[in-house]
């Protein structure tokens, strides 16, 4: 059972070993999951060329597919690279942006789970409702319900939905594609399909700072290359990035001076500072 000991052995083990982490990203986030993962003990590469996907997936731990800023020849390299790191054991975390704000986002994210296998999918509500809807993975019933519950409108990037119902959805999603489903709210809910459980902390600030959510999927991918079981890299990612967000806004003044905090406690981050800012619920 994921508890505070395996996560900071996991951070500790991040810290040791510096994985190297492929991230297919948008313009928005490059620099600040760059310095997130470096901040965190991990190495980024931030590369989209389709030519140069088969060399990059073979000397890379993880690969993060980021959908924010979508173009034609970057769906092909998340296509391919996700494929090869599939094909080869390799990690996957998939970060469906947007998912149901327009076809071209809906169509994409689709591709990507048929095609590349996620070892782990990461989203709000609405992207998850989404992405569980197109791909036929969850009941329709308990995806409309859900909806209904999260307020039905899809607001993309910017949704906070939560609900009654979406941890179903997200378990049968996981089941469908045997991944795990990390769904970022206020409180992340965290499921395998079997497992379930709820990480709370952070700070309202956080949401004031673009990219933060692309920063957890980018974290996601540095604890998937050590961490062994993908739900533990999940649930360890996720208490990690709350509790770094959390030590960071009580040194804060505004969204500007978060973001500097914040890498700083990801840095630092202690044991001690992970059991104060941070709480575990199985469900």
């Amino acid at each position: 059972m994921t508890d505070i000991s395996t996560i900071f052995e996991n951070l500790e083990e991040v810290r040791a070993t510096t994985p190297l982490v492929h991230n297919i990203t948008n313009f928005v986030v490059m620099n600040t999951t760059a310095n997130a993962l470096l901040a965190l003990g991990a190495s980024p590469i931030m590369a989209h060329a389709p030519e140069e996907m088969d060399d990059l997936i073979g000397i890379v731990g993880g690969l993060v597919i980021n959908i924010g800023t979508l173009r034609g020849p970057w769906i092909e390299s998340m296509i391919k690279a996700g494929t090869a790191a599939s094909e080869r054991g390799i990690p996957v975390v998939f970060d469906p942006v947007g998912a149901g704000a327009s076809r071209l986002r809906t169509d994409t994210a689709v591709t990507i789970m048929n095609e590349c296998n996620p070892t782990i999918l990461r989203g709000n509500a609405s992207e998850i409702l989404t992405v569980a809807a197109a791909t036929g993975a969850a009941d329709k019933q308990r995806v409309a319900a859900a909806l209904a519950a999260a307020g039905g409108a899809n607001r993309g990037v910017d949704s906070t939905h939560s609900g009654e119902g979406i941890s179903d959805v997200a378990s049968d999603l996981a089941n469908e594609y045997g991944c795990t489903v990390i769904i970022s709210g206020p409180s992340d809910t965290i499921t395998d399909g079997d497992s379930l459980i709820t990480v709370t902390g952070g700070h309202n600030l956080m949401t004031k700072v673009t990219g933060m959510g692309c920063t957890a999927s980018a974290l996601c991918g540095a604890f998937a290359v050590t961490a062994g079981d993908p739900f533990d890299a999940s649930v360890s990612a996720m208490a990690v990035m709350s509790a770094a967000g959390a030590v960071a806004a009580a040194q804060s003044q505004g969204p500007g001076t978060l973001q500097m905090h914040f890498y700083d406690a990801l840095h630092n981050l202690t044991r001690e500072q992970l059991e104060q800012a941070i709480e575990l619920e199985w469900m």
